[in-house]
């Protein structure tokens, strides 16, 4: 959660250096990437080290991943945007207008 956070202020700080200022979406994206990492390593385990077969098991294993990576997807998103959000508070409210 912290580092999915820290990764997401860095790109940001990235983004804001190009003066590219639409990042709320971008760093929710960017933060929950990690929950599609997820998935497609569910994929990888499933067929490669797990020794399951058949149809069955194939729908439940995979809808219960798609269901928990989607979960990892949202909690990480809102985290690394709520963060994100702070950090531009804290730099926009720094700057001084002359």
């Amino acid at each position: 959660l912290i580092v999915t956070s820290f990764i997401s202020v860095a790109l940001l700080y990235f983004q804001l250096a190009r003066e590219d200022h639409r990042w709320w979406w971008s760093t929710f994206i960017n933060a929950g990437m990690t929950g599609l990492f997820i998935y497609a390593y569910a994929f990888f385990y499933y067929f490669h080290r797990s020794g399951m077969s058949g149809v069955l098991q194939a729908s439940f294993y995979f809808g219960y991943m798609a269901i928990i990576s989607f979960a990892f997807f949202l909690m990480l998103g809102s985290a690394g945007f709520h963060f994100s959000l702070v950090f531009v508070k804290h730099i926009y409210s720094r700057v001084k207008c002359d």
